[in-house]
């Protein structure tokens, strides 16, 4: 089976910047590729909102309104790992992120979404 480990949250103060890693672990040598991912962060009591999502073998990118020039998804090939880079934070930025991967496990096309277990960000003075 194959997990997803977040880390880099925590608190920051407002304008700061955070880095969040999402790797996957376990059985990754199952994993032949990687057709989507995302970050979605989610309030207690609101719904949760898409952060950040993309489809590397298509090159796309897409923001939610509220991050755009502020907040940048990449990937690590070789180390199965997903960012979520952000600068500028604002107090309503703070919420649990959680990481998304849509993966191949086999050159068949069976594919495998995962999520993360979520990291806290805060940001406050």
């Amino acid at each position: 089976q194959v997990q997803l480990v977040e880390s880099g949250g925590g608190l920051v103060q407002p304008g700061g910047s955070l880095r969040l890693s999402c790797a996957a672990s376990g059985a990754v040598g199952r994993i032949t590729g990687m057709y989507a991912m995302g970050w979605y962060r989610q309030v207690q009591g609101k719904e949760r909102e898409e952060v950040a999502f993309g489809r590397p073998a298509a090159g796309t990118t897409r923001y939610a309104d509220s991050v755009k020039d502020r907040f940048t998804i990449s990937r690590d090939i070789a180390k199965n790992t997903v960012y979520l880079q952000m600068h500028g934070l604002k107090p309503e930025d703070s919420a649990v992120y959680s990481c998304f991967m849509g993966v191949y496990i086999d050159y068949q096309g069976t594919s495998r979404q995962l999520w993360g277990q979520g990291t806290l960000v805060t940001v406050s003075s």
